[in-house]
């Protein structure tokens, strides 16, 4: 009866690491998933910005052509 509940007791520690696990790897998953969303956010926030700068000499120039 001791092996039984024993070997009851060792498979639900068992089972108990194998979710914690798969836990962890499913947050690392989400993580990862943030990590890529986060990149192509920045991506897409330096585009503006380029684009912006690139409207500003623009603006510069179309200024100092008209002064001339």
């Amino acid at each position: 009866m001791k092996r039984f509940i024993f070997l009851i007791a060792a498979a639900a520690l068992a089972g108990c690491g194998i979710e914690t696990a798969s836990t962890a790897a499913t947050a690392a998953a989400l993580k990862k998933q943030e990590l890529e969303q986060s990149k192509k956010t920045l991506e897409q926030a330096q585009q503006k910005i380029e684009k912006a700068m690139e409207q500003v000499q623009q603006s510069q120039q179309s200024r100092e052509a008209a002064e001339k």
